[in-house]
């Protein structure tokens, strides 16, 4: 196995050299839960809170087979990891969502 293709853990090293994202970027998360009233608002407000010209035009919509689940891509432009990993732990811990990818 060969490790060179990963970034070491230097100090002082460039954290965005040791991620395959490269920021600034358009970013889409798929994120999944009941098809209720107020789900896609919700979770366009979550996603303005961390990119605030969040597109809301761009939101996709695709209904599960029986109806009951809905799943939505949102694409965020994100500037860091940091911001990235919060925005997936603040909707991983919001009460209507069930996944986010």
């Amino acid at each position: 196995m060969n490790d060179s293709a990963f970034a070491p853990d230097l100090p002082g090293a460039d954290p965005r050299k040791q991620s395959l994202i490269d920021y600034p970027c358009a970013f889409p998360i798929k994120v999944m839960g009941a098809q209720v009233n107020g789900f896609v608002t919700a979770l366009v407000h979550v996603a303005r809170q961390f990119d605030p010209v969040f597109d809301d035009t761009s939101v996709e919509l695709r209904e599960s087979k029986g109806g009951k689940y809905l799943g939505v891509t949102l694409t965020v432009n994100v500037t860091s990891r940091e911001q990235l990993d919060e925005l997936y732990r603040t909707l991983s811990s919001h009460p209507m969502v069930k996944v986010v990818l």
